[in-house]
């Protein structure tokens, strides 16, 4: 593990944030604690600050699709 762990270093910063994403995944089931990312965060702050769709829109849109 030690000397895979010392290669890393050498890796395209895109494979280091995947193995990153990999263990913490790992960590998360082994603790029952999943820890948010950085990008994961700034998503869900988009989130709450984005448009929402209103009642009325929502139902629109499935009408459009068949659905009552």
């Amino acid at each position: 593990m030690k000397s895979i762990l010392e290669r890393v270093a050498s890796w395209p910063t895109e494979d280091q944030e995947e193995l990153t994403e990999l263990a913490r995944e790992i960590e998360a089931r082994r603790s029952g604690v999943y820890r948010l990312s950085t990008n994961e965060r700034s998503a869900i702050a988009a989130a709450r600050h984005g448009p929402l769709a209103s009642d009325d829109e929502v139902e629109a849109f499935w009408k459009r699709r068949g659905l009552p």
